[in-house]
């Protein structure tokens, strides 16, 4: 990476027309080391005249672009992926620095965002119409999936890596051009990938980015140029932005909060359920759309409750680039707040605590955001622990008799997100499968997020929009289907006379 000082610097800069640029705006937020609550530097909150500048050139870039050949778009993509795999290791301690997950959780960020855009190099074949000849005489009907011209991202601070290669690489590779909001609580991992984009080849205002908070948001929400937004974050958010976008004639895809569970029946593996079971309830420190938070345990399954606690105990917590680390700082002092309020209601409310993670005092990092594995047993669903989403490393133990019980339980929770099940029987997950309304359901997988072959399908109380992140859908979310019906005539053709019907024949 030619620059890459340049953005690792005390700011996080503005891409605007090719351009890495320091913004004019009087406010500034920290970067905060979630581990040390060091100031890593400052991003800024844009300008609606820098907001408007990237979308300016982003729709004059629109032009050139979007006739750009496909295979000059494939190239690029074959590029960055390239670029991304090379400077890993970099883009990963950066990343951990500022958000605070371990080096091997912060590089399977980045990895999984790194199979987006690989998959992204295929779009000489996935952006390909269909074609049939001959449906009525002379007459052939075919499709152009053609670009729909500015689109937008605004990204989470969880996964700062993935999420952005989520949305841009696609996004760009149908012929869109593209303006990226990172989150403004760790925006220099993504700055980084950013910058190995534009070395990819990526021309100038093909991709920009701008920082900042709710007014930034809504100018890409209500922006006449700007004809398609991806959203991944709160429900808060999700919703407003998807309501505000939609109400300026936007297309918009939102994936928002969750509420996952995983139904654990007593014929399961029990080593590697429970095994399951703690790396995704406690990874990331919890802070993980797709993160387990609730396992309802049936029948005789209960009685693994013990071992699983025994196994949590043994996760280390520490800042995230020690060796051997199993759970990192929360991001933000204020995170921390409010999961050890969430933890307080659910003591308070009469579930059974079980291991308690409140008090976790890291020998060198006293000032860090850390909350330990956190296990509540005997969980009602009328309690706050049940009822909101957590985000940190708390899990919710429910006890049900049946499957079908279980399956009630989960179908009644507003979210929609993911779901996981544990059995040794074809015939419990193919009922499972079939009756559970959830997007994504995991069978002996407890996380169940599809690789970019497929796409990301939350539902419910988790999405609005009915097209999903990456794969497939995402290239139906960033084309517009044209439909042409042609007919060609021989100069010596003779007419036929006028014909008033519809009849081609």
């Amino acid at each position: 990476m030619n620059t890459m000082s340049n953005i690792q610097s005390t700011t996080a800069k503005l891409l605007i027309n090719g351009q890495f640029i320091e913004s004019k705006t009087q406010n500034w937020q920290d970067i905060v080391n979630p581990a040390t609550q060091e100031v890593l530097g400052r991003v800024p909150m844009a300008t609606t005249d820098e907001v408007d500048a990237a979308i300016a050139a982003a729709q004059a870039a629109l032009k050139t672009w979007r006739v750009t050949p496909i295979q000059v778009r494939m190239r690029i993509m074959l590029k960055l992926q390239d670029l991304i795999r090379a400077n890993m290791k970099k883009i990963a301690a950066v990343l951990t620095a500022e958000q605070g997950k371990t080096l091997a959780d912060a590089e399977g960020d980045i990895q999984r965002g790194l199979e987006v855009v690989e998959h992204a190099c295929s779009i000489g074949t996935l952006q390909m119409g269909e074609y049939t000849e001959g449906v009525a005489r002379g007459v052939d009907t075919y499709t152009l999936q053609q670009p729909l011209g500015v689109c937008a991202g605004i990204t989470p601070f969880n996964f700062p890596a993935m999420i952005p290669l989520w949305m841009f690489p696609m996004a760009i590779a149908c012929g869109n051009t593209f303006v990226l909001k990172p989150s403004e609580q760790d925006p220099l991992s993504t700055m980084m990938l950013v910058e190995l984009a534009v070395e990819a080849g990526i021309p100038a205002g093909v991709l920009n980015v701008v920082h900042g908070g709710k007014e930034v948001v809504d100018r890409l929400c209500t922006h006449q140029d700007i004809k398609a937004i991806s959203f991944v974050g709160s429900t808060a958010v999700g919703t407003h932005v998807y309501n505000l976008a939609g109400q300026h004639g936007k297309r918009v895809q939102s994936m928002m909060g969750a509420k996952n569970h995983v139904v654990v029946m007593p014929d399961a593996n029990k080593e590697q359920t429970l095994n399951a079971l703690v790396g995704a309830a406690f990874g990331a420190a919890g802070q993980r759309c797709m993160a387990l938070s609730v396992a309802v345990m049936v029948g005789e399954s209960k009685e693994w409750i013990g071992e699983l606690v025994e196994k949590a105990k043994t996760l280390k917590v520490n800042a995230g680039h020690e060796p051997n680390t199993d759970i990192g700082p929360v991001i933000s002092s204020r995170a921390k707040a409010r999961v050890t309020d969430l933890i307080n209601s659910g003591v308070e409310q009469g579930a059974t605590l079980l291991l308690d993670g409140r008090d976790v005092v890291v020998q060198g990092y006293e000032q860090g955001n850390f909350v330990g594995a956190t296990i509540f047993d005997q969980v009602t669903t009328d309690m706050r622990i049940y009822k909101e989403e957590i985000f940190g490393p708390v899990l919710a133990i429910i006890h049900v008799d049946t499957l079908e019980q279980a399956i009630e339980l989960i179908n009644a929770n507003p979210f929609g997100n993911g779901v996981g099940l544990f059995t040794q029987s074809g015939a419990v997950a193919r009922t499972f499968q079939n009756e559970i309304d959830i997007g994504q359901v995991g069978i002996n997988i407890p996380i169940p997020v599809p690789v970019p072959f497929f796409s990301f399908t939350g539902s419910r109380g988790s999405k609005l929009g009915d097209l999903g992140p990456y794969g497939k859908q995402a290239v139906q979310f960033y084309t517009q289907t044209k439909t042409i019906t042609s007919r060609w005539f021989e100069d010596s053709h003779e007419s036929t006379g006028v014909n008033t019907t519809i009849n081609l024949r």
